[in-house]
């Protein structure tokens, strides 16, 4: 087997592990940028997840078809944000520690879909869906030489996670909304005596966050896993947060660590199938991931230096 080969068969799997990790990266992004420390992304993530998929069943019984797995990626972006409000409230309104908050609610959301699920389905966990975010060839593209790796057996979720990225980017930081979620972050006393409402700007990251992490939770659910246990999202938001570290806060950054992480992911599920790789123990491969993440924030890229003001509440007129 040739090197090239070994990238058509790594590089596609690679995309679908990177993609909630993307995804959920520029949603901490988000909420970072806003001011307020989201280590509930790992919840969120759950929730987006067990939604994901309960929303496909209900719509497949239904009639819905294809079209379920699509429907549910928009639910559980509704149902993400409406969650992270568990976050935002104490945090925001409250001054409530962000850290200990991101605990919780990681701890919550487990719990409550469990129990969400067996009172649905009287059981664990739920069924595999019938209909999922299937892998395709894209079309001429998947005819080119050498870059047919980055078209061939690749779900669409994962083209949308890049084109999100740079469109996160140019939110940030080439919009007056982008301005306004970068100042109440970088200094919110002198944001709010210029007129701008820091409260309501932390919010909308927040919620902008749980929209991202619910999608990326959905997307894991219906193209890796296909159903949902207690075990579906183990470490993926946390990741996540990993790649938002790595990428230094930056849309773009986030997305080359994300890709990066997927490559790790992918070389752990189906490295006992390539060349050379096939030599190294099983348990090693299966721990690369986070043994990479370790190095990676260990300062192997650089120092990655926090927004100023993250994790610090702010209520008009004192910080």
């Amino acid at each position: 087997m040739s090197f090239l080969e070994v990238l058509y068969i790594v590089v596609p799997v690679a995309l679908a592990y990177a993609t909630p990790l993307i995804i959920a990266a520029l949603g901490g992004i988000f909420s970072e940028r806003s001011g307020v420390v989201n280590i509930a992304l790992e919840g969120i993530m759950v929730i987006g997840a067990a939604t994901g998929i309960i929303t496909t069943l209900t719509l497949t019984e239904m009639g819905l078809g294809g079209l379920s797995p699509w429907i549910s990626l928009l639910v559980a972006m509704v149902v993400g944000a409406l969650f992270s409000l568990f976050l935002a409230v104490p945090a925001i309104l409250w001054r409530a520690d962000q850290t200990v908050l991101g605990v919780a609610i990681n701890m919550l959301a487990i719990g409550l879909a469990i129990f969400v699920v067996r009172v649905l389905y009287n059981k664990g966990q739920t069924d595999f869906i019938e209909f999922r975010i299937a892998k395709e060839n894209v079309p001429i593209l998947s005819d080119i030489p050498v870059l047919r790796m980055f078209f061939i057996n690749v779900q669409y979720t994962s083209f949308i996670a890049i084109a999100l990225a740079f469109v996160v980017w140019f939110v940030i930081f080439k919009t007056p909304f982008g301005l306004r979620l970068r100042s109440v972050e970088e200094h919110p006393m002198a944001a709010d005596t210029m007129g701008i409402n820091v409260t309501k700007m932390r919010f909308m990251g927040v919620m902008l966050s749980g929209a991202f992490g619910g999608l990326a939770g959905a997307v894991y659910a219906v193209t890796v896993t296909t159903n949902f246990s207690g075990t579906t999202i183990v470490g993926q938001g946390f990741l996540a947060i990993a790649a938002m570290i790595f990428g230094k806060w930056n849309p773009l950054g986030a997305l080359g660590a994300g890709l990066f992480f997927g490559f790790a992911q992918a070389l752990s599920i189906i490295g006992s199938n390539l060349p050379v790789i096939s030599n190294v123990p099983q348990v090693l491969l299966l721990i690369a991931p986070y043994a990479l993440t370790i190095l990676a924030l260990a300062g192997v890229v650089g120092r990655a230096d926090a927004p100023k003001s993250v994790g610090i509440p702010y209520i008009k007129g004192k910080r």
